[in-house]
């Protein structure tokens, strides 16, 4: 390409690079850089992210803890959990319908698992199932260094597919008042018709979806507002950590089946 014809295409560089600068950013954190300390380092981001907390964290605290984790993925290094802003609204959501039981779909370094179980009354617990073995390691490390036994925290680890029809026969699971989607948002849909032919979403029951807008959930949310079986609710956001960047969270209401 000659220096001219590079020249002329200087300004629509410059434009894109000005209009889509927030992804640009998080392309460089969350893909590049990761990478990079994957490969220098040996470990998971969220192995990384734990050795910060156990520095820096206060045992037995999970407000401290849930803060540390949000300097961590501010300042050092990004991660995708639900982060402050939504965090409010499934804490608020929690308190004022004090499920007796949360079913959480991707647990993550553990960050929402331990807003749930903060928040919830006693007696109440949180299921939350994670697939990735090394990450549910993490996630189990710091939702014990919280101070959350089994009783009120039980960590499944596997596929959400394999373990949601076993939900009822072995983890004693009747029915889950609120449910927290977080892990893929091409997997939601089928999950959520997998708890609908399992029969674990009570009538009324509440199911709050991440990531809808940012990377998209489609499918999920043509599904939710066309089935009739759902009274639908979109809370704008941005993405934790990048606001600028649109994403939101779906708030389901389970109307029974139809």
């Amino acid at each position: 390409m000659s220096p001219a014809i590079a020249l002329a295409f200087l300004p629509l560089v410059v434009t894109l690079l000005a209009r889509y600068r927030h992804y640009f950013r998080l392309l460089i954190r969350a893909v590049l850089l990761r990478g990079i300390r994957d490969c220098l380092t040996g470990l998971r981001p969220e192995e990384r992210a734990f050795s910060y907390v156990l520095t820096n964290a206060l045992p037995g605290d999970p407000g401290h803890i849930l803060n540390t984790l949000d300097h961590w993925s501010s300042h050092c290094e990004y991660l995708a959990h639900l982060g402050p802003l939504k965090g409010q609204i499934l804490t608020r959501l929690i308190t004022q319908q004090a499920p007796e039981c949360v079913l959480e779909l991707g647990t993550r370094c553990g960050y929402a698992t331990l807003l749930i179980a903060q928040a919830l009354p006693p007696g109440s617990r949180v299921i939350t199932i994670e697939m990735d073995p090394r990450v549910a390691t993490v996630a189990e490390k710091v939702i014990r260094l919280s101070g959350f036994d089994e009783c009120k925290v039980e960590l499944i680890v596997g596929r959400s597919e394999e373990v949601i029809p076993h939900l009822q026969a072995q983890y004693g699971l009747c029915q889950a008042g609120l449910v927290l989607l977080g892990h893929r948002p091409r997997c939601y849909l089928r999950d959520l018709q997998l708890l609908e032919a399992h029969a674990l979403l009570p009538a009324g029951a509440t199911v709050l979806a991440d990531h809808v807008l940012f990377p998209g959930a489609p499918r999920f949310l043509q599904y939710t507002k066309t089935c009739g079986r759902y009274r639908c609710r979109l809370h704008h956001t941005g993405l934790q950590y990048f606001p600028a960047i649109r994403d939101g969270l779906a708030q389901l209401t389970y109307l029974g089946s139809s």
